[in-house]
């Protein structure tokens, strides 16, 4: 079933939903077979604007999990 997002898409989905997720996870759930390019792709759009950053880190497993996050700019006003 085909629903018409691209598998970049669907990730992007599941990590605005604020859930990280793993190479095995986005196999399974999406069939993304290379996380690490998908991964790229994905951060080189969404850190574009500096809004938003791909993290990574690893779980206790030692696997490696991507997550996004939102990036809050500070007001220069305050600092003032």
């Amino acid at each position: 079933m085909n629903n018409g997002l691209s598998k970049k898409r669907k990730v992007m989905n599941y990590l605005m939903s604020g859930r990280p997720i793993s190479g095995s996870q986005a196999r399974h759930l999406y069939d993304v077979q290379n996380i690490r390019a998908t991964m790229s792709d994905i951060k080189e759009q969404v850190e574009r604007y500096g809004n938003w950053r791909i993290v990574t880190s690893q779980n206790s497993n030692g696997t490696t999990q991507y997550q996004m996050k939102r990036v809050v700019l500070a007001d220069p006003a305050q600092f003032a």
